[in-house]
């Protein structure tokens, strides 16, 4: 399975991604955006910079998963249509989990001005007014986990 996190940085991508790293028994991959771009050295927020870091994970996770691993990505993937066609590319075997706060946020600045929330086929969790342990126990709530 690849758990997709998606969202605006700073809205609890990599800090949810991270309690369900700890909560799964058999420890997946992990795949952040942050550490992405410094393996990569890709520092280009550009509408071209983001679309490959975007395909930069989707083919890792992609590989990954094709070799029987469970993977957690946490990563900005602002563009709909990427996620979309990555979710039809593997069906059953992903889910999205869309995190979002309507309060600003310290890393506002890298915000990506063209970011599309998922319309369909996600896990909504809000972190507005929530600690991460109650935005995880949300999540855990709504995936399906063996």
């Amino acid at each position: 399975m690849i758990y997709w996190f998606t969202g605006q940085p700073a809205h609890g991508k990599t800090v949810l991604a991270r309690h369900l790293h700890s909560y799964l028994k058999m420890k997946p991959f992990m795949i952040d955006g942050d550490d992405l771009r410094e393996l990569t050295t890709n520092k280009d927020y550009s509408i071209n910079g983001r679309v490959n870091n975007v395909n930069t994970a989707q083919k890792i996770a992609h590989y990954l998963h094709n070799q029987g691993k469970d993977v957690i990505v946490a990563l900005v993937a602002p563009y709909v249509d990427q996620r979309e066609d990555f979710k039809k590319l593997l069906g059953s075997g992903i889910q999205e989990i869309y995190v979002h706060t309507s309060q600003p946020r310290e890393r506002d600045h890298f915000k990506a001005i063209a970011y599309v929330a998922p319309s369909k086929n996600f896990i909504d969790i809000d972190t507005t007014e929530d600690t991460p342990e109650q935005s995880f126990k949300k999540l855990i709530s709504q995936l399906d986990l063996p």
